[in-house]
């Protein structure tokens, strides 16, 4: 059983690399890292336990950053981020653009 929760967590890790949207690609090592916690808590690996907590960190930090960012670019919740280009132009300009 706890091979299959090993083998579990490296499959979603390598998956990570398949993704093409940061957000995704975040959420999938955030859960690959919980997966790989849980493994070492198992295992009674603190070497494990710590980095995945590390990785876990940096994922949620980088994701909590990149939505206050994404929603400092929006004129109201849920609208799409404007390109690097349009946000260097006035909201009215890159409207007609």
């Amino acid at each position: 059983m706890v091979d299959y929760l090993g083998w579990a967590a490296t499959a979603v890790f390598v998956s990570s690399y398949f993704f093409t949207r940061p957000q995704a690609l975040r959420r999938m090592q955030m859960i690959g890292a919980v997966l790989w916690m849980a493994y070492g808590v198992v295992m009674h690996a603190a070497p494990v336990v710590v980095a995945n907590l590390l990785v876990l960190s940096a994922a949620g930090w980088t994701a909590a950053r990149a939505s206050r960012v994404r929603d400092a670019d929006s004129p109201y919740v849920g609208a799409p981020a404007r390109s690097s280009a349009a946000r260097s132009q006035p909201a009215s300009v890159a409207a007609r653009s």
